[in-house]
């Protein structure tokens, strides 16, 4: 069955029949009625009135290698003619987890050298805590728990992941989280540091709440505190660079396991292969999914480190965890292939030393004067825009989140893609950006920007 047998309108009345959107206001939707996305090429998204939008989110922080990759469609093909699907049960593998798994020891940090798998960010979270816990355990420390996390977190939606996250609509809705979960003031300057406290101070002020909550606990009951190197979903929050350093000092001091998570920063949007290296993080366990196949198919690695694992496996027993489609065959021939590509055409390489300081160069240069802008901010390929009422107070427009909802969408009608954010416009494109494709963008952010100002009475 085509879409192309059925008009805009069709497919909108079946979609709002039949299908439940990922965090959406249903009723806003159905009245509304869904943008239908029907393909996909290089930087760009096409909907299905023949609209060409640049995609300044690569999808959901993920196709990093960007769209219309044949090799990547032709290695899942292939896979599937062999081997279509075999589980990881039963003392048994298939040779694509094995061969990645291999692969992703050699461009992990140095520590890293054993590869849980699933299917999604969520799941690796789930599977992370798991893993902390029970290593506590085998440790015979059993009462050793709590997981200290942070305010704005994201770390997934199931229910652990959610759990895991800081995000308090989302504890509203849960109606009951994970036990021994806490969460402290994120790394966020723009809106929580004092006045006159300079960035370094502020950096040490807030990974010094992590250390309060295990003084607050006792250490001996304290598991790990796990941390987005960069807040993805938050707001692309970038911490001062006093930050980690200072958390990494106060986990080891008090053997508090460091869990990290990468599934947005991993592969190459830090300008290295996982943000842990672009920033000196040691962590026990890295967290990855989304760009692993550059969202072509469903995948997550969870990395173990060493002190862990060596845990796990000689003291461990059976762990009772696992999911049907752990190791798929077809997700892993997709990674593989799609790790070769991001190797082959050094994307890695090109957003540290090319696209990352120009895209810095852009937003700030062109983007930081604007009268409804606050801040501009980016690392590598991630960036964000705080939009406010006053630039010098740094008000926001009310009600909170309204502002941002405008600039968003005039931007998708001037043909960029953008998410935002309570007040902060977010964007993180594909690897395969270039100066001139940031050039596009940078305008049409403007124009998007200056749009919302007057409708706003800033102009």
């Amino acid at each position: 069955m085509s879409y192309q047998n059925f008009s805009l309108k069709q497919l909108q009345e079946i979609d709002a029949g039949h299908h439940l959107h990922p965090f959406t206001d249903h009723k806003e939707l159905r009245a509304a009625g869904s943008r239908m996305v029907v393909r996909a090429d290089g930087p760009y998204i096409y909907d299905s009135e023949g609209n060409e939008i640049l995609d300044g989110m690569a999808g959901l922080w993920c196709v990093n290698a960007g769209y219309g990759r044949t090799e990547l469609a032709e290695a899942a093909y292939e896979q599937m003619k062999e081997l279509p699907y075999y589980n990881s049960f039963f003392k048994c593998s298939t040779p694509t987890p094995v061969l990645l798994s291999k692969k992703l020891a050699e461009i992990a940090p140095a520590n890293m050298n054993q590869v849980f798998y699933g299917s999604s960010g969520s799941e690796a979270n789930d599977t992370a805590l798991r893993v902390v816990r029970r290593y506590w355990a085998l440790e015979g420390k059993p009462q050793k728990n709590r997981i200290i996390s942070r305010k704005m977190a994201y770390h997934g939606s199931t229910v652990a992941g959610a759990s895991l996250g800081g995000m308090s609509h989302m504890h509203e809705q849960l109606g009951g989280a994970v036990p021994n979960i806490v969460h402290v003031m994120p790394p966020y300057s723009f809106e929580l540091a004092e006045p006159g406290e300079s960035e370094h101070d502020f950096g040490i002020r807030a990974a010094r709440a992590v250390e309060e909550a295990i003084l607050e606990a006792g250490a001996d009951n304290v598991a790990a505190f796990i941390g987005e190197p960069i807040m993805g979903a938050g707001g692309v929050k970038i911490p001062p660079e006093s930050y980690w350093p200072e958390i990494q000092r106060i986990c080891r001091k008090y053997d508090v396991l460091l869990m990290l998570d990468e599934v947005i920063t991993g592969y190459g949007r830090t300008g290295e292969w996982f943000a842990a290296q672009a920033m000196g993080i040691e962590a026990d366990t890295i967290t990855t999914a989304k760009a692993l196949t550059s969202g072509y198919q469903p995948l997550s690695a969870l990395f173990i480190g060493d002190r862990v694992a060596r845990t796990l496996i000689d003291k461990g027993s059976e762990f009772f965890h696992g999911y049907t489609y752990s190791g798929h065959p077809v997700a892993c021939a997709v990674a593989l292939k799609n790790l070769e590509i991001i190797e082959r055409e050094g994307l890695v390489d090109r957003v540290r030393s090319d696209t990352g300081p120009y895209f810095r160069k852009t937003l700030m240069e062109r983007l930081s004067g604007h009268p409804i802008v606050g801040q501009v901010r980016t690392f590598g390929l991630l960036g964000a825009i705080e939009i406010v009422a006053d630039k010098e107070t740094r008000e926001r427009f009310q009600p909170s989140g309204s502002a941002a909802v405008r600039v968003r969408d005039h931007a998708i009608a001037q043909g960029l893609m953008m998410r935002a954010t309570d007040d902060t416009m977010i964007l993180s494109p594909p690897l395969i950006w270039t100066r001139e494709t940031i050039d596009i963008a940078a305008d049409r952010i403007e124009k998007a920007l200056d749009l919302a100002a007057r409708d706003l009475g800033r102009a």
